[in-house]
């Protein structure tokens, strides 16, 4: 029997469904394909139709919780800001967005998107990796005239700023200050840094 698209969107939602409820109460590391499978009621082998790993299954939720965050930046994003004060707000943002998968994000993206790995674990974390400097670099250019003047945002730069922000990532996944409040003290210091940095930027521009 031919399974129609309806069919499939059901079961892909189903399994980040069961996927996220087993990663809360089991954890990432021990939860297994076969344990989403169950939970989800259907053949073992199926799982991988849809994503091509526990890695992969795991960053697709995380992806979309990200998205979910940057559209709601975008909604709300300020005008007339400095550069530190637009970056805050939009990782301010991702980290609400996360918030429902904080207990698990330090695991999967150890995994995902670690900076040790030099080629991609994940095609989510990769794409959103992409995705995100992307913005960042429009940010850089639209607040740096000079920036913009020349070759951009230096390779330094950026990988700095990706450094910065698996960095934060990393503290508020097991920040247990009251409503990680020691995150955003972080985030903000870390931005004024990264901003002040940014002078006399004029290498040539890259991607870490």
């Amino acid at each position: 029997m031919r399974i129609t698209a309806k069919a499939k969107q059901e079961t892909r939602l189903k399994l980040l469904s069961c996927a996220h409820k087993l990663f809360l109460k089991k954890g990432f590391e021990a939860t297994t394909t076969r344990d989403v499978v169950a939970a989800a009621g259907i053949a073992t082998g199926t799982l991988f139709n849809y994503f091509a790993s526990k890695e992969a299954l795991a960053m697709t939720l995380l992806a979309d919780a990200l998205e979910q965050g940057r559209e709601a930046w975008d909604e709300r994003r300020p005008q007339a800001s400095t550069l530190d004060e637009t970056l805050f707000a939009l990782i301010a943002a991702l980290l609400r967005s996360l918030a429902p998968h904080r207990s698990y994000v330090g695991d999967v993206m150890a995994t995902a998107m670690s900076p040790f790995t030099r080629d991609a674990v994940s095609h989510e974390g990769d794409a959103f990796r992409v995705d995100h400097l992307a913005i960042v670099r429009e940010l850089l250019l639209e607040s740096r005239p000079a920036l913009a003047a020349g070759p951009g945002p230096s390779f330094v730069s950026m990988h700095l700023y990706w450094t910065l922000f698996l960095g934060v990532l990393a503290f508020w996944s097991s920040d247990d200050s009251p409503q990680q409040q020691d995150s955003l003290a972080v985030l903000d210091q870390s931005l004024k840094l990264f901003a002040t940095s940014l002078q006399g930027d004029g290498a040539t521009d890259g991607q870490p």
